[in-house]
């Protein structure tokens, strides 16, 4: 069975914000081989959603349904629902998870 992903606005401003810190501090090379290997591991996800593990941080707040995949340096975090994959971030490994999801949570601006 293949599920539909869906980056949701979330993950398209966190996709922005990677863009621009990659190509400031490294080149733009190395944004454009993150972001092959970002679209690889989504493709992956419309195959195989369950791959992921389900992050401590998330699992602390009793949301078992989101999941997370690494990929390089950058944790994506998902949700499936039914036939469709919905990706909520796309994160550094080193962010403060807790932090992050609080402020996405009240919808508290950085």
């Amino acid at each position: 069975m293949s599920f539909n992903v869906v980056i949701l606005h979330s993950a398209k401003l966190d996709l922005k914000e990677l863009r621009d810190y990659l190509i400031a501090r490294f080149s733009r090379s190395v944004w454009l081989d993150t972001s092959q290997n970002l679209k690889k591991t989504m493709l992956m996800l419309a195959v195989s959603p369950q791959a992921g593990s389900v992050p401590d941080e998330i699992e602390m707040l009793n949301l078992s349904e989101y999941r997370q995949v690494l990929c390089g340096m950058n944790r994506i975090i998902y949700e499936i629902r039914q036939d469709v994959v919905f990706i909520h971030a796309v994160v550094d490994v080193r962010r403060d998870m807790v932090s992050l999801l609080t402020r996405r949570l009240l919808r508290v601006d950085r």
